[in-house]
């Protein structure tokens, strides 16, 4: 196994996916309007428009891709994504 599949299940493990238990409800129902982003942060295709929203929790981060497909490519490299998300964090919380 490479580092990367290796990644990937414990990203997935951590998440919750294949746990068997359901999803746990969000501790505050405004949570998802928190979310900086309408767009995955890897190709920029508008969340939901695949599907439902691929989420992941890097070291407990919440990140919304597009699709599955696009989290090898976010594991190839990180920091430039949440980098992104951290820019639009900036930019949602200073328009309000």
């Amino acid at each position: 196994m490479n580092r990367a599949t290796i990644a990937t299940i414990i990203i997935l493990l951590a998440s919750g996916c294949g746990s068997g238990a359901p999803p746990k409800a969000a501790s505050n129902p405004n949570a998802a309007d928190k979310y900086p982003l309408d767009v995955c942060v890897v190709s920029g295709e508008k969340l939901g428009s695949m599907g439902d929203p691929f989420v992941i929790k890097p070291n407990g981060r919440t990140v919304k891709l597009c699709c599955s497909k696009c989290l090898k490519e976010f594991n190839a490299d990180p920091a430039k994504y949440i980098a992104i998300l951290d820019e639009a964090e900036k930019k949602s919380s200073t328009a309000k």
